[in-house]
């Protein structure tokens, strides 16, 4: 546990609806064919990262195999109709915990293959390319040999070239809260619940103008650490953490990076010296800085890191692992974001 007088700030994350809003730059998002609305017609067909995925009726026995998708099919309310989950980060979203419950866990981190098809699926969905891919569990071509249609989120694939894809590269264009949305719906379209998915999709929004549509955080600069003490991974311009420093108007102090995770030195985040440290709380335990209390024991410790003007003022913005990711839980990011600003007296 950290020492008292600490400030650490971390917003109270509703477990009921989610957002985006007037204010939300992603509120026209354009939605894809039979996607949207009303009852799924089969055999569906949707373009997913570059390939054809059809489906010939709603799953029964669906696994996915990152957080993220896990936390939209569960928010969907297909827990059912799932038979395995896969590498998490971070504990389930709390209000996803009863339902989440109910669905065996394959592994923590990636399960095998035969382990997957143990499983009899006959879907298979996944938030990166990393995991769903070569290199990872199994790619969607080897799923598809065996009659199993799978799924890759367009967070890892929309606004990226094919070789940024789960590479913490360069994004050709900045992720959107559409891209979300957009898996969100597609997601319903394939488990016949679209009603479901339009209704998820509207909570999200409402979430997020209930948490940033009167926050103006002009003038007030963030730095996104999530790991490594020694030469810290943090956030590039055009991420999820690029959706959550838009949302409150205020500036990333590495904006001038299309990579999604660089690697920089203390000296530039000195140099560079934020208002205010976002920090990743992380449930993994394999690089230094991964906890919250080894990060601010660092920071608070190392000649460098203690002269910034966010330690110094004890300005930091905890969220979680998976709050960084692009999902569902960026709203969360955001939700806590703009309550510490609030909190500081610094939302405009």
């Amino acid at each position: 546990m950290l020492c008292t007088g600490i400030a650490l700030v971390a917003a109270v994350v509703t477990v009921a609806g989610c957002s985006s809003s007037a204010t939300d730059p992603d509120a026209t998002d354009h939605q894809d064919t039979s996607a949207a609305s009303g009852s799924t017609n089969y055999p569906l067909s949707i373009q997913n990262c570059g390939r054809e995925v059809t489906v010939d009726a709603p799953p029964q026995r669906a696994v996915s195999l990152n957080q993220g998708s896990t936390e939209i099919l569960l928010s969907l309310g297909l827990a059912d109709r799932m038979v395995g989950t896969a590498t998490w980060t971070d504990p389930v979203r709390e209000n996803l915990g009863a339902e989440n419950e109910k669905v065996p866990r394959l592994a923590d981190n990636n399960p095998s293959f035969e382990v997957v098809l143990d499983t009899e699926p006959d879907f298979v969905s996944a938030s990166f390319g990393g995991t769903l891919g070569e290199g990872g569990v199994a790619t969607s071509e080897q799923f598809e040999q065996l009659g199993v249609p799978s799924y890759l989120s367009p967070t890892d694939c929309d606004g990226k070239d094919d070789n940024s894809v789960n590479s913490d590269g360069n994004r050709t264009e900045p992720l959107t809260m559409d891209a979300v949305y957009k898996e969100i719906r597609e997601l319903a379209a394939i488990f016949d619940v679209t009603e479901r998915g339009d209704e998820f999709v509207a909570e999200l929004r409402q979430r997020y103008e209930t948490a940033a549509g009167d926050v103006d955080g002009a003038g007030v600069s963030l730095a996104y650490w999530f790991a490594d003490t020694a030469t810290p991974y943090v956030a590039g311009c055009c991420g999820s953490s690029g959706i959550i420093t838009n949302s409150v108007g205020a500036k990333n102090v590495f904006d001038d990076t299309t990579n999604e995770w660089p690697q920089v030195s203390w000296e530039s985040i000195l140099d560079r010296d934020p208002t205010a440290l976002v920090l990743g709380d992380l449930s993994r335990r394999s690089i230094a800085g991964d906890a919250l209390d080894s990060k601010i024991e660092f920071l608070e410790s190392n000649p460098v890191t203690r002269r910034l003007t966010a330690v110094q003022n004890k300005r930091y913005i905890v969220v979680n692992g998976a709050d960084m990711n692009p999902s569902i839980r960026t709203v969360d990011g955001i939700e806590k974001v703009a309550g510490a600003l609030r909190e500081w007296n610094l939302a405009g």
